[in-house]
C-alpha cells in the first residue's frame, strides 16, 4: 500500500504565507488563518510544503489503509485558494448557496479572493465541521 505523501511536519505556517508575492492573495491567507484559528480553537500546522491543517482526525478504511488527515486547512495555488473540508460535505452543504463567487471539489472549495465571498458563511461552515 503506497504511503501518504502529505504528512504534518514542523516547516512554518507563517513562512509559507510571508512569501506570497501576491500580497492579495498573501492577506486573504492571513484572514484565512485567523478565521481558521478562531473556529477550531486549533494552531496551524504545515501538511507536506503548501497545506496548512487545523486539527487532525485519523481515518481506516475498509481496505485497510489508515492514516492522519486535518480537519479543515488551505492551501494558496497558483489560481486559486484552496480551502479543505472533510470530505463528503461540499454537497450537502446548503451554506454554500449565500457563499459568493466560488467552485467546488470533492472535498474543497476554490475561491479567487475572499472579497468575491461571504466570510460569515464560511466560518458557519467550518464551524459545522467539528
Amino acid at each position: 500500500m503506497a504511503e501518504l505523501k502529505t504528512k504534518k511536519n514542523t516547516a512554518s505556517v507563517d513562512e509559507l504565507v510571508a512569501h506570497i508575492q501576491d500580497p492579495q492573495t498573501r492577506n486573504d491567507c492571513y484572514a484565512i488563518l485567523k478565521l481558521m484559528r478562531d473556529v477550531s480553537k486549533e494552531e496551524p500546522l504545515m501538511w507536506g510544503t503548501s497545506i496548512v491543517g487545523f486539527g487532525q482526525y485519523h481515518y481506516k478504511y475498509a481496505s485497510g489503509r489508515e492514516g492522519d488527515w486535518f480537519r479543515a486547512g488551505f492551501s494558496p495555488r497558483k489560481h486559486n485558494l484552496t480551502l479543505y473540508v472533510l470530505s463528503g460535505k461540499i454537497g450537502e452543504a446548503p451554506l454554500l448557496k449565500k457563499l459568493g463567487k466560488h467552485s467546488t471539489g470533492k472535498s474543497c472549495l476554490y475561491i479567487k479572493s475572499l472579497k468575491d465571498v461571504d466570510l460569515n458563511v464560511i466560518k458557519l461552515y467550518f464551524s459545522s465541521e467539528k
